[in-house]
């Protein structure tokens, strides 16, 4: 055929080890069941439970992630119910939420690997705001320091801090 014999023998094992996964993948865990119980004891079937998470749903409670509405079945119900099962179930049913995106922190670039040796070869500014409780208005702070030293070199204070302020600034500092 063209095909070296080691060629052959290893695809024939490879096409067997993915076939014997396959099935491995189907036998594993715990069979799922077709039903919970209360606490009293009676079998819940899950088409039920289906319905109770529907009305859960279109109601108050439309917002509540999985956690919570396992948590509602639990006490409106009386179901002894892992929330896995729950989970399981919204999902059949379509009705999760997205899970929230982490938030990706940038690290903070301040004067690294610079080797400052002397007095106005880096500054770095740095915009504050607080407010004034008497007048019921916010103030804003725009600071220029140098870094060799950390004195003040130039700032500006005001109700607003546009980009022509703390251009005014910068030039006050030169």
């Amino acid at each position: 055929t063209g095909v070296a014999s080691s060629t052959y023998y290893d695809r024939r094992k490879s096409e067997q080890r993915t076939t014997t996964k396959k099935t491995i993948a189907v036998l594993r865990g715990r069979p799922v069941t077709n039903h919970s119980f209360t606490r009293s004891g009676e079998a819940v079937s899950d088409e039920q439970i289906e319905e109770w998470l529907m009305e859960l749903v279109s109601g108050e409670e439309h917002s509540y992630g999985y956690l919570m509405l396992n948590e509602c079945l639990r006490i409106q119900h009386n179901l002894i119910i892992n929330k896995k099962k729950t989970y399981r179930l919204c999902k059949k049913l379509g009705i999760l939420h997205p899970q929230r995106r982490k938030k990706i922190h940038y690290p903070r670039k301040l004067a690294r690997n610079h080797t400052i040796t002397r007095s106005n070869q880096l500054w770095q500014l740095d915009i504050k705001y607080g407010y004034v409780a008497g007048y019921d208005q916010f103030f804003y702070m725009a600071g220029i320091i140098d870094v060799f030293d950390r004195s003040i070199v130039g700032y500006h204070l005001g109700s607003s801090c546009d980009a022509k302020q703390v251009c005014q600034a910068v030039r006050t500092a030169l």
